[in-house]
């Protein structure tokens, strides 16, 4: 769900013709105006923040699930627990293809059981990383709830698994890439489609 490497970004929330350096979809403004909402939805969703812990899937679902964390402190008051939930081992591609190296783990230290956890990732695709992700959470506890965020959707599920909550929808070819930039890994944040027809 997550294997797109970074490209060049423009500033502002422009939509721009197809380039070689791909079609902008979302800009700096339209992620932090979407992440607002998304932050807005969970905590409306879960009645406030009582009992929340956010979860970002690695590389880019990490940082997102701490912006997330941050608004709604700003919204609440109160600090929402925020940790990172690596799947490498629990893919189902793994005899297949070559994975990258494990990343760290990082449950806080209020533990997920019995409480609602938001699984936060960049892009959903197949669904087979979310699959991955509920599997490496069952090893670290029984939480009460399992959300799903993610900045895009792109269609195209391989399994029966839905979002509940997203940053845009985005319709795309199976030919093209959704690639996103975020200032944590690539100094600047956007959200580009590359690939497909021209």
């Amino acid at each position: 769900m997550c294997p797109d490497a970074p490209v060049p970004t423009r500033s502002s929330s422009e939509t721009d013709p197809a380039t070689d350096d791909g079609r902008t979809v979302l800009g700096a403004a339209d992620i932090s105006r979407a992440l607002r909402r998304i932050a807005h939805e969970i905590l409306e969703a879960n009645k406030g923040s009582d009992g929340l812990v956010l979860l970002g899937i690695p590389s880019r679902g990490v940082p997102l699930a701490r912006r997330l964390a941050a608004i709604i402190t700003e919204f609440e008051g109160s600090e929402i627990p925020v940790g990172s939930l690596d799947i490498t081992m629990y893919r189902d591609d793994l005899r297949r293809q070559p994975t990258r190296a494990p990343m760290p783990t990082q449950i806080p230290d209020s533990g997920v059981d019995g409480r609602t956890v938001v699984l936060v990732d960049d892009v959903l695709y197949s669904g087979r990383t979310v699959r991955a992700a509920l599997d490496a959470l069952a090893d670290h506890g029984r939480p009460a709830a399992v959300r799903l965020a993610v900045l895009v959707d792109r269609g195209h599920r391989e399994l029966p698994i839905r979002a509940d909550h997203v940053g845009k929808n985005l319709p795309t070819a199976q030919t093209e890439k959704v690639r996103v930039r975020l200032a944590d890994f690539d100094e600047a944040d956007s959200v580009t489609i590359t690939g497909g027809a021209r």
